[in-house]
């Protein structure tokens, strides 16, 4: 019987073969009672555990294959992390003691506490940082029953093998990197999901969030992963099959020509010059940057260097870290986003606020302000860092021209404690705001003649002008990037830097969105920064569009405020031959 099924696509591409079903250890454990004479017993047998899947993961730590993405690495030393966090080696012990109950069912107790904690953050992000929690409970549940650890069937190598599993953890990755894969789907993850993440930097067609693929679909069976649309297909029929051939085939040469494009400077048909940009999180990532042809990073985000972490990173690890990007790009601009933390984001050894709603509290630079001396510290980095490269300073979520001041005081000061010490750096390093907040698009001339360049950041941007949480599942249809009040905020935001001579990037999602850069071309942006993996397909539209030809479209847009009309006119701005 054919039937589809739909979830969330998480790297793009088509992929056709067989299923392979990846058989997990199953989170419901047998709940019995332990003899008092015996409780010691079963906490040895439970810090044996611990001790076997630590072993395991420090074992696939020395053993990561040639050419393994910089990601598994970091994902296994989170996995330890929490492994070794006492929150689940420790508190478990304390429940076998005091409930006279197995080892399985205290740990089963402890996971779901952390769980239910994890729930309740807004940050989509650390919010599916969950699964990774789930995912070492799994490996210790195995080491309590015997089991191996990794339970997956072999198999023959298959080319057109297509993984199926309920989820997957780096660890499990790893062990199948090796493999035929040619993709793989799970039920569990999200858009931010380490599964996801890792998807994308490997290239495999994947798709998440499937909820019961793993149920439902046998060993064997012809499948289809479309990446794109987020569309699984089981046994698909003769018609579609070969539809779907064709589209693969097609995609492939696609790839192939956009490879091309690598070196070709991205500029339209009327001789205009765009600057194609890459955001980045770790220093791991600049190597994605170089091959995707981007001629600078306009986003750094520093915070995943104090994330996933029991410690503060010091201002000798921020310096070596942003060095070894400002070296790695040899000139072209590195764009270092100051720490953008906060009661959301919390990190172990900083205070933490409570509010009822994180993305409107201590956040950003208002958590930096608040912390003058992790700021500083933070500062005095990014300043040393920028006597190797083309180092630009980016301040997150400005509001109000006080927080601006302050600021600039701060880095001052951090000049001078550095000129003291006869420590080198760039005098005049770019400082520049992200636009991120309504009030501060609203009211640019606050931030103009103070800052050195403006940065869009359309993810917050979206959110607080819709007041829409996009990691609440039932809102999350009502987050439209093409609101008219959203594309008023950006065009407004573009047109009035450019009127000022100030530089403006977009780094949020919609400089990546291909079905949005004519727009934003037509709004008048020359920069985009994005994902290293959509810059080609971003340079190939550019390189295909007249600007002249935009702007009646683009004013019409601009004019328009019914949401099926808007559409309709965006959907003309990208078939229009330019």
């Amino acid at each position: 019987m054919s039937f589809s099924m739909h979830g969330i696509a998480v790297a793009q591409g088509i992929a056709i073969g067989h299923a392979h079903l990846f058989l997990q250890t199953s989170l419901e454990v047998t709940h019995y009672s332990i003899p008092p004479e015996r409780l010691e017993t079963e906490i040895q047998r439970f810090d044996n555990a611990i001790t076997t899947v630590r072993d395991e993961l420090h074992e696939l730590e020395r053993h990561v294959p040639a050419g393994t993405p910089p990601e598994f690495a970091a994902f296994l030393q989170l996995h330890l992390m929490i492994l070794n966090d006492d929150t689940l080696s420790g508190i478990p012990r304390s429940l076998i003691q005091q409930q006279g109950c197995n080892a399985e069912w205290a740990l089963k107790q402890q996971m779901d506490s952390l769980i239910e904690q994890f729930e309740q953050i807004e940050d989509s992000y650390l919010r599916e940082r969950k699964e990774d929690v789930t995912q070492v409970v799994e490996r210790v549940l195995k080491a309590l029953t015997g089991q191996p650890a990794t339970v997956a069937p072999e198999h023959k190598a298959d080319m057109d093998s297509i993984l199926v599993a309920h989820d997957l953890s780096p660890a499990d990755m790893m062990l199948f990197k090796q493999r035929t894969f040619h993709a793989f789907i799970t039920d569990m993850g999200g858009a931010t999901s380490h599964t996801a993440i890792l998807a994308r930097s490997l290239g495999i067609p994947s798709v998440v969030a499937l909820h019961h693929a793993w149920a439902m679909i046998r060993e064997g069976e012809p499948i289809i992963v479309d990446g794109m649309a987020g569309v699984v297909i089981v046994n698909p029929d003769p018609l579609v099959l070969a539809e779907y051939r064709l589209r693969q085939e097609q995609w492939h040469l696609e790839r192939q020509k956009l490879k091309r494009l690598r070196t070709t400077r991205a500029t339209t048909l009327d001789g205009t010059d765009i600057e194609l940009w890459a955001n980045i999180e770790l220093p791991g990532d600049v190597d994605a940057v170089k091959k995707s042809g981007a001629t600078g990073i306009g986003l750094y985000r520093s915070e995943f260097l104090f994330m996933n972490r029991t410690d503060l990173p010091g201002e000798e690890e921020q310096f070596n870290a942003y060095r070894r990007v400002a070296e790695a790009l040899r000139g072209h601009v590195v764009t270092i986003r100051t720490l953008d933390i906060g009661s959301d984001k919390p990190i172990e050894q900083a205070p933490k606020a409570q509010t009822l709603n994180p993305a409107l509290g201590l956040r950003a630079i208002r958590y930096c302000l608040s912390e003058p001396r992790l700021f500083k510290t933070q500062l005095r980095a990014i300043l040393r860092a920028s006597h190797f490269g083309n180092v630009h300073l980016l301040l997150p979520m400005l509001s109000n021209g006080t927080e601006l001041s302050q600021t600039l005081t701060l880095l001052e000061q951090a000049k001078v404690e550095l000129r003291a010490e006869g420590i080198p750096f760039k005098e005049g390093i770019p400082v520049g705001g992200m636009i991120e907040v309504p009030a501060a698009a609203l009211a640019l001339p606050v931030f103009i003649g103070k800052l050195d360049f403006l940065s869009i950041g359309t993810n917050d941007l979206i959110q607080y002008t819709l007041a829409i949480d996009r990691a609440d599942d039932s809102v999350a249809h009502l987050y439209n990037p093409t609101h008219p009040a959203v594309l008023y905020l950006v065009a407004h935001t573009i047109r009035t830097a450019q009127k000022s001579g100030i530089p403006v990037a977009v780094c949020g999602e919609m400089a990546g969105n291909a079905g949005l850069t004519r727009l934003l071309l037509g709004f008048g942006l020359r920069n985009f920064s994005m994902h290293p993996a959509h810059l080609p397909e971003i340079k190939q539209i550019i390189l295909k569009t007249s600007l002249p030809d935009l702007q009646p479209l683009t004013r019409k847009i601009l004019n328009t405020y019914d949401s099926e009309r808007l559409d309709e006119l965006i959907a003309r701005l990208n078939q229009q031959p330019c």
